[in-house]
């Protein structure tokens, strides 16, 4: 009798596509779709991907084990600024707290005037004082005045608030008067979903803590019903049982849909979170050490940092325009997608995004009512990619395109190839910034780093990419425009709490250490208990804020397994002074009239799940099983992309097809080729456009593209 087959299934849900990943947890067999999403109702979407990845396999909804879902809804309500009927309540006397905000403005503005500060999160007319007060050590100077707390909530209920926050002073040192202020808004105004600075935030910093609070708040009732509706649409899949459903975190682990119901902000930045740990695991295991990740979908491209494997990861993010004071992987995300449209500034200026043609209509190609060109448009005329998508599921009118694009050229006095061209290259350059942003400016060499793209528009200016940011090579995974989606199933469940314990180092009580360590363990430990994982197999990650004495922001470093004592809290100290040397060039390590002083400490409790493990693709020849590749100069652990193979092989191209790289040299014979039909060793030269289901990779002349032992595509340039 044969077993039963264990499926898990990722599912990612974008703003053109839903890419799905189906992997078999006992024979390791991997299975990929897309299929369009649906932006009217995200579950519907999320439904077909799951029917058409099951149907691929052979298999019904009873052989699936677990579903982790990549969501944007949170991330996308909140560029929108929708927020809905949002209040707030404070401390007396604080009402005017989100007004204040902070004295520092946008990068780009410095201390210029002409910045406005935008409207507040919540109208002031929707705050209502809580009564009370708490010192920083949660101290009770004022009893909690149960009236005004119920005269508060009646106030939000008579003005239609949906959604409460509740931000207290100090609440992170003692949570009991916020925990009041819930139960009394229970009572007073039941349909308000509430959320809790003191649980979603504990940490000091009034302004962070409430603004994060809020947007938790705001963000609850859409994703508890989008969770809900999946949750129950999976169930109707296979009666008789509930699937287990894990929604990615922002933090790079995921979390069951029950408790995301419970902390929302922590899907902020879900998608982008997944892209980047599935291509942190394909280039780890290719041997590459510093990468930048490059996720280019419909809407938009997220690039992040890649070191050792690890993304970096950062507590200073912000969605829209709210910041979101939670660890994140750290991302940057640019209107850079193939939907990007193309347009004329009031000066007559060819601009490039950050608007999209969606997925709906999407690029004039679509043929589903768009009227602006976009960067698919553009890309198609020029013949990069194919007159279809997804292997000819979704075919595309290069009329329409060459017409859009014509149009525009007409205003501009260019010509076809001239303008497609130049909507091209404007978009890698928003590409290109990003990538700065995260490297150039955070002081990294962006030439020490490998590039990695995928998503489905991702690769599409992969060249033009090193030849602007003068990297050695970039990486093209296999299947890379559902990357994401197997990215969900390499994530383990995490969990973050945070206190904030405000000490210098001098005085540091290594007891007072160990015993909000202890307890922050207990609280991670009670949240993986409710995920299921057996106490054993839990593992918790300690890590603490630090900073000198006088600094307003922090640095955070891990602090040592084992024994609370002075040996491991002067290890913290000293990983410090390396971080801080390490991300500004200086540290006051040999300074003693310097303090260190001690802000959070923190906890990741740690579920581990199985990860796929990336097999070798099938081998035509016998590569080098030791495949290097990882920088740009001369020195330990840098890429050497010619150490990645042995012996290379010309593969034979399928067809070809005219195709446009350089407007002055006009449309040259490209040879076309089919990704699945290349080996490890095969090298593919340029001018040459490489296809497959998900994704295209046009390869310039002057370019070539090696394949590696697990089947990417190394990308270089041949000549100077």
């Amino acid at each position: 009798m044969t077993a039963p087959r264990r499926i898990r299934v990722g599912v990612d849900t974008g703003g053109t596509f839903t890419d799905v990943v189906a992997f078999d947890e006992d024979t390791g067999e991997l299975a990929t779709t897309k299929t369009p999403s649906t932006p009217a109702d995200p579950a519907e979407g999320f439904m077909d991907g799951m029917a058409k990845v099951l149907a691929v396999l052979g298999v019904g909804a009873e052989a699936v084990t677990a579903v982790c879902h990549g969501t944007t809804v949170a991330t996308n309500q909140l560029l929108e600024g929708r927020v809905g009927r949002l209040g707030f309540v404070t401390t007396e006397g604080f009402g005017a707290l989100l007004e204040i905000a902070r004295q520092s403005v946008p990068d780009g503005y410095g201390n210029s005037y002409f910045w406005v500060k935008p409207p507040r999160i919540v109208p002031a007319a929707v705050v209502g004082p809580g009564g009370g007060r708490l010192d920083h050590t949660g101290a009770e100077l004022r009893p909690f005045d149960e009236d005004q707390a119920r005269a508060a909530a009646r106030y939000l209920r008579d003005r239609e608030v949906t959604a409460v926050g509740v931000c207290f002073l100090h609440a992170y040192a003692n949570p009991a008067h916020e925990r009041r202020m819930r139960e009394i808004l229970a009572a007073e105004h039941p349909g308000a979903a509430v959320s809790l600075s003191s649980e979603v935030l504990r940490e000091y910093r009034e302004y962070e803590r409430a603004m994060t609070t809020l947007v938790d708040a705001a963000v609850k009732p859409r994703v508890a019903r989008y969770v809900a509706t999946i949750a129950h649409r999976l169930d109707a899949m296979a009666p008789g049982r509930s699937l287990p459903f894990y929604v990615m975190k922002s933090n790079g682990g995921v979390l069951s849909a029950a408790e995301v119901a419970h902390q929302p902000i922590s899907t902020v930045l879900s998608g982008p979170a997944a892209g980047a740990l599935g291509a942190a695991l394909v280039t780890r295991t290719a041997g590459f050490d510093r990468v930048l990740t490059l996720d280019g979908g419909g809407t938009s491209t997220d690039v992040s940092v890649v070191l050792d494997g690890e993304p970096a990861l950062t507590t200073e993010g912000s969605v829209g325009g709210y910041p979101s004071k939670i660890p994140m992987v750290d991302v940057v995300t640019v209107g850079a997608g193939g939907g990007s449209v193309a347009w004329l500034s009031r000066e007559g200026g060819l601009k490039v995004g950050p608007r999209s043609a969606g997925a709906d209509p999407g690029p004039m190609c679509y043929g589903r009512g768009g009227t602006e060109p976009t960067v698919t448009d553009a890309t198609l005329v020029l013949g990069r990619i194919p007159p279809h998508l997804l292997g000819g599921e979704v075919p595309l009118d290069p009329a329409a395109a060459r017409a859009g694009l014509e149009a525009l050229g007409s205003k501009l006095g260019l010509d076809l190839a001239a303008v497609a061209a130049g909507v091209l290259e404007i978009s890698a350059w928003n590409q290109a910034n990003a990538l700065r942003q995260v490297t150039v400016q955070r002081g990294l060499d962006v030439r020490d780093f490998v590039l990695a793209t995928f998503g489905g528009s991702g690769s599409l200016a992969v060249c033009r990419l090193l030849e602007v940011l003068g990297l050695p090579a970039a990486v093209v995974p296999r299947d890379p425009g559902n990357l994401s989606a197997f990215g969900l199933l390499t994530v383990d469940v995490k969990n973050d709490v945070v206190q904030t314990a405000v000490a210098r180092h001098a005085g540091l009580d290594p007891a007072a250490v160990a015993a909000t360590l202890a307890a922050l363990e207990a609280r991670a430990a009670e949240s993986l208990d409710a995920e299921g994982f057996a106490r054993p197999t839990h593992r918790y990650l300690r890590s603490a804020d630090l900073r000198y004495y006088g600094q307003a922001f922090e640095v955070r470093v891990p602090f040592p397994d084992g024994p609370v004592d002075p040996a491991s809290t002067e290890a913290t100290v000293a990983a410090f002074h390396d971080a801080h040397h390490r991300l500004y060039g200086y540290s006051f390590r040999d300074d003693p009239t310097q303090q260190v002083e001690w802000v959070n400490l923190r906890v990741t409790g740690i579920g581990p799940i199985r990860r796929p493990t990336l097999r070798p693709a099938p081998d035509r020849g016998a590569p080098n099983p030791h495949p290097r590749v990882a920088g740009a100069p001369e020195r330990e652990g840098s890429p050497r992309p010619d150490r990645m193979l042995g012996a290379v092989h010309s593969p034979t191209p399928t067809s070809t097809r005219p195709a446009c790289f350089d407007p002055d040299r006009g449309f040259v014979d490209t040879a076309i080729y089919r990704r699945d039909d290349l080996a490890p060793g095969d090298l593919v030269e340029g001018p040459a456009v490489v296809e497959e289901y998900g994704a295209t990779v046009p390869l310039h002349p002057g370019f070539g593209a090696r394949v590696d032992r697990i089947g990417n595509l190394v990308v270089t340039r041949e000549t100077p």
